[in-house]
């Protein structure tokens, strides 16, 4: 008897073990982001998927096996746009327990399959990247189309890199009524795009212009890649508690932050490259070496303190159209802010953990004023210290400079040092007497 219930035990115990062996993960949903040079597909999963793949051709496709896996009753549609993928289905599995999924190909690609631990909102998946082997050149909007053909030989538009942060698989934070931070980014810097392409001897470059994910690195390559002078990212803060609020604008530490908010933001950043797939880490080894030896390099200096310079002038404008969090610029060691040759600034326009900033920051005209406030404070600057092969630099005389009034000085002086007549001085600054303040700033005309 005793025999008996030790074997029925024992045979219990190999049942148990080997269960999970024969259980089956279901595909949940699946997703599709396409962006112009790419194509990404994600099956949300209960389990760790368990997968293998490859390639067919005449006609060229993608098959990827799903071992003990229950398939998706119905596989999502593929939108036309920056199509390389023409057709997602099933065909016969390998075995009753797994699921087959081919995806026909109207372009040759590279693929890139791996599957993601759970993060954020989003439990397993299976990430299948499709690169684009025959990139076609990315079509200008008609703005840029236009700005190009205002550029000059010998005077060349100012390039700015704009950055709408996250983006596709990655929402960035969710506001408390489910406001999503990558949405609001994309509407602001496609503002900041307009305005740019609009005014002469300007020119923007949207490192995404579209909902889709570009890894952190990638960013500032997209940036150097089209000639940026400079680089300008978008985000919305967040916090885990409703009660911060305000703007604020950041620029490069190689250091760790020493504010609760900053810590945030960079445990927020290195969370969206997980969120968004990325296989490296942004912070290794290698990385702060290259960074340590960049510090060595006169352009890193050069852009560590032109941005600082930009990031005082956005501060400035910021608190004319919103609240700010902190009155002077912050520093954080921020993976969109490491390029060594770009000058960078990353603005968080808001809290939209902030159920009121959440509103505002929903706001077409709130939006407007956000995007008019960065593009002033860049144009100021390179109106003040523009590339000399720029049309800024040939239109450089044609704009004042300024000068705050000191203990001690008179219009005379100031007209004899500035080479100026006293009367240009007072028609620039509609003075109706000789008489100056201290601390009262003054337009200085161009000789």
């Amino acid at each position: 008897m005793t025999r008996g219930i030790t074997k029925f035990l024992f045979t219990l115990m190999v049942f148990a073990v080997s269960l999970p062996l024969w259980a089956q993960n279901t595909i949940n949903s699946a997703r599709v982001w396409p962006s112009p040079d790419s194509t990404r597909v994600v099956f949300d999963l209960d389990e760790k998927p368990d997968f293998s793949y490859f390639m067919l051709k005449n006609p060229s496709r993608l098959v990827v096996d799903l071992d003990n896996t229950n398939e998706l009753k119905i596989l999502p549609g593929i939108p036309s746009k920056h199509q390389i993928v023409s057709k997602l289905r099933y065909s016969k599995p390998k075995n009753k327990k797994s699921v087959r999924l081919v995806f026909e190909l109207s372009s040759p690609v590279k693929p890139v399959i791996f599957a993601l631990a759970p993060a954020g909102p989003y439990k397993n998946r299976l990430v299948v990247d499709l690169y684009n082997k025959a990139q076609k050149q990315t079509v200008a909007s008609p703005a840029q189309t236009a700005a190009k053909n205002r550029q000059l030989s010998q005077e060349r538009d100012i390039v700015i890199a704009i950055d709408a942060g996250h983006g596709g698989e990655d929402p960035g934070s969710i506001g408390p009524s489910g406001t999503y931070e990558k949405t609001i980014t994309l509407q602001i810097a496609k503002r900041l795009e307009r305005m740019i392409d609009g005014e002469r001897g300007m020119i923007s470059r949207m490192v995404r212009s579209g909902d889709y994910f570009v890894k952190l690195n990638t960013r500032t390559n997209r940036a150097r890649q089209k000639k940026a002078d400079f680089f300008v990212s978008i985000h919305a803060d967040a916090f885990t508690s409703p009660g911060p609020n305000g703007a604020s604008v950041w620029v490069l530490s190689l250091r760790r932050a020493n504010s609760e908010i900053g810590k945030w933001i960079e445990d927020k950043e290195k969370h969206s490259e997980l969120l968004g797939g990325a296989a490296d880490v942004i912070k290794d080894a290698a990385n702060e070496k290259y960074l340590a030896q960049a510090l060595l390099d006169m352009s890193m200096d050069h852009s560590m303190k032109t941005g600082l310079s930009v990031a005082d002038e956005v501060v400035k404008e910021l608190k004319k159209v919103a609240k700010l969090h902190k009155k002077d610029p912050q520093h954080a060691s921020l993976a969109v802010l490491k390029s060594p040759d770009i000058p960078s600034i990353l603005v968080e326009t808001g809290f939209i953990s902030n159920p009121r900033e959440e509103r505002l920051l929903k706001s077409a005209n709130h939006q407007e004023r956000l995007a008019k406030a960065i593009f002033t404070s860049i144009k100021n600057y390179y109106l003040k210290n523009p590339p000399d092969d720029s049309l800024f630099a040939k239109l450089k005389s044609q704009y004042p400079t300024k000068h705050k009034v000191r203990p001690g000085e008179s219009l005379s002086m100031l007209a004899s040092r500035y080479g100026v007549t006293v009367s240009k001085l007072k028609q620039a600054n509609k003075l109706s007497s000789n008489t100056l303040f201290i601390g009262q700033e003054l337009d200085i005309p161009q000789s």
